[in-house]
């Protein structure tokens, strides 16, 4: 139950927690103008983007030639323990430091165009509602999660009921209900709203775009019944020559290429959540994040964010589960490369958002590259 609104004005006390770590927003001025002369310009990022596979070489070529800045204006350099679990008061290394300022300064560029949303009630009815029942709450620790579906969200939401008390532990083994014992910022009033929106602590996590659609193809197509029935057999008679009519169609057999076209005729706005791009369903033009952390380093990045929330020392991220299979560099190779070049041009533009905000470089599936 979200609190009373007298209840707003005693903030909770986060003191000296606050001004230990590096926030997404929280840069000091002096750390900005020293990292200034090592960091790409918005126009450069946008000619790296644009070329693919330079973005990496050329970061880690930064990285390796700078010297490193004091992110808290004190002397000290912030290290992160190296250990998953264990709890450290300065849990951000260098290089994550640099990428969170240098996606800082992209999305702040692209987000100051006329045409896009600058706060959430400039969003068109359809795209706030997407965006607040996306976006969870904990007032305890005066945070807010937008989640992000096959981003280890359900993982985020076991940490959630364990923080709220609903869970024992983030181990206790139970399906996951994702809506139970969860409070999402679409339940709460207008004024409740902007009032999280301005003083508790915002992050989403994302992942490579086209390893989280193949992901959630994999998942929904080849293990969950209900999307079979639901997506497969529409997907199947709308693309596959001759079974428009077919009454014996299951949809467990759904090709991913047949699954493209169907994201191809799909509007953005109205896609499943689970391959609906990141962009629209977390709105980072409307609701500035305090911390966007990236899936390739989960475990490092979930660390800091319960240690700048003031979790408790003995609540950490999930380990993953065994019978977990990921998505590894090759198979999403194999699969990009398997597909229709044409349909991959396609579909790109309707990520592109998630690719140029969130600093992931378009897939490489030249002719050369694919013979790998």
């Amino acid at each position: 139950m979200a609190p009373r609104r007298q209840e707003y004005g005693a903030a909770r006390s986060v003191g000296a927690r606050n001004s230990s770590v590096l926030g997404f927003r929280t840069v000091s001025s002096g750390s900005v103008r020293r990292g200034s002369a090592v960091l790409p310009s918005v126009l450069t990022f946008l000619v790296i983007v644009a070329s693919g596979g330079l973005l990496l070489m050329i970061e880690k070529g930064m990285l390796n030639s700078m010297q490193t800045p004091s992110p808290r204006g004190n002397g000290q350099r912030l290290r992160f323990s190296g250990q998953v679990g264990k709890h450290d008061a300065a849990a951000v290394d260098v290089e994550s430091q640099i990428l969170q300022e240098i996606r800082n300064r992209t999305i702040r560029s692209m987000c100051r165009q006329k045409n896009m949303p600058h706060s959430i009630w400039s969003l068109s009815p359809l795209q706030r509602k997407t965006l607040l029942q996306h976006i969870l709450v904990n007032d305890e620790y005066r945070f807010l999660y937008c989640y992000v579906p096959k981003v280890a969200c359900s993982n985020w939401k076991r940490v959630l009921k364990v923080l709220s008390g609903a869970l024992e532990s983030v181990g206790v083994n139970i399906k996951m209900d994702h809506r139970s014992d969860l409070l999402f910022l679409s339940s709460l009033k207008p004024d409740e709203i902007r009032y999280r929106l301005r003083h508790y602590f915002k992050f989403m996590f994302v992942r490579e775009p086209m390893e989280r659609l193949l992901s959630a193809y994999r998942n929904k197509f080849g293990e969950i019944e209900s999307y079979q029935k639901k997506y497969g057999v529409e997907i199947v008679k709308r693309y596959r020559k001759g079974r428009a009519k077919d009454t014996s169609i299951t949809g467990d057999d759904v090709t991913f290429a047949e699954f493209v076209r169907y994201l191809l005729d799909e509007d953005v706005e109205r896609m499943n959540e689970h391959w609906m791009p990141m962009y629209n369903l977390c709105q980072p033009c409307a609701v500035s994040y305090d911390f966007i952390g990236s899936y390739e380093h989960l475990e490092r990045d979930a660390e800091f964010v319960l240690q700048r929330v003031g979790a408790p020392s003995d609540v950490h991220f999930p380990e993953r589960q065994t019978w977990y299979k990921p998505v590894t560099t090759e198979t999403l190779h194999y699969y990009l490369c398997s597909l229709p070049q044409k349909l991959l041009r396609e579909l790109l533009p309707k990520y592109i958002l998630d690719f140029s905000l969130f600093l992931y470089p378009l897939p490489n599936t030249t002719t050369e590259h694919c013979r790998h």
